[in-house]
């Protein structure tokens, strides 16, 4: 009875979403196409990047033949720089945006962002993080005043619950089967709170004055 719980699932994770320059005008219809999706979104911010902040985010790029047309084209008008969360957040946003080069989009992933408001591989309306790393450097490029901690997965998350989580739960769900309430979801709600091995334990006696 050790591991309660053995395939612990942690399922929150970020991305960073950018709505470029050539559709700005339809950022809240992208917007709530993304909530419609599942996704929350965590933080949001318009600004104007300029060719030198431009240059630092797409850095992976620089040397290629498009990087110059790339940076001068996202600094050419303001842009909408989103944190977005969910479940594979990464790889479900991916998704939803579609190829990089709009043309091919429209064959291939006709109902993706990019295919619906894009026009080619530099104006293709939205950006995406490729992976895991590069969300949690552009997340901290967007938003330098975020904290981003790391979520335990693998044996990490088994860890903290067998640690954490585990001992108590399996002495409260032991005490339920004992009970057998007839609200067992309230009855163990109420068994949490006052069995939180994290609550200040108040003790009940009589109150001693000093003389003077």
């Amino acid at each position: 009875m050790e591991n309660f719980f053995p395939h612990p699932h942690i399922y929150i994770e970020r991305t960073l979403a950018i709505i470029k320059p050539d559709v700005i005008d339809k950022a809240e219809e992208i917007e709530d196409i993304i909530l419609r999706a599942g996704f929350t979104i965590l933080q949001k911010r318009k600004l104007q990047l300029s060719p030198e902040q431009c240059s630092d985010f797409y850095a992976d790029h620089y040397g290629k033949l498009f990087f110059p047309s790339l940076t001068a084209f996202m600094s050419s008008g303001p842009v909408m720089t989103m944190v977005l969360a969910r479940e594979k957040a990464i790889s479900h946003w991916k998704m939803l945006i579609g190829p990089n080069d709009s043309m091919k989009a429209k064959e291939s992933h006709p109902d993706s962002l990019r295919a619906v408001y894009g026009t080619d591989d530099l104006k293709n309306a939205v950006h995406g993080s490729d992976c895991l790393s590069s969300a949690e450097r552009e997340i901290r490029f967007m938003f330098p005043d975020t904290e981003l901690e790391t979520i335990p997965v693998g044996q990490a998350a088994t860890d903290y619950l067998n640690t954490f989580v585990n001992p108590t739960l399996l002495i409260g769900l032991t005490e339920l089967c004992k009970q057998k309430p007839a609200d067992p979801i309230t009855w163990f709600a109420d068994w949490l709170l006052e069995n939180n091995p994290n609550k200040p334990k108040v003790r009940v006696g009589p109150i001693l004055e000093e003389s003077a």
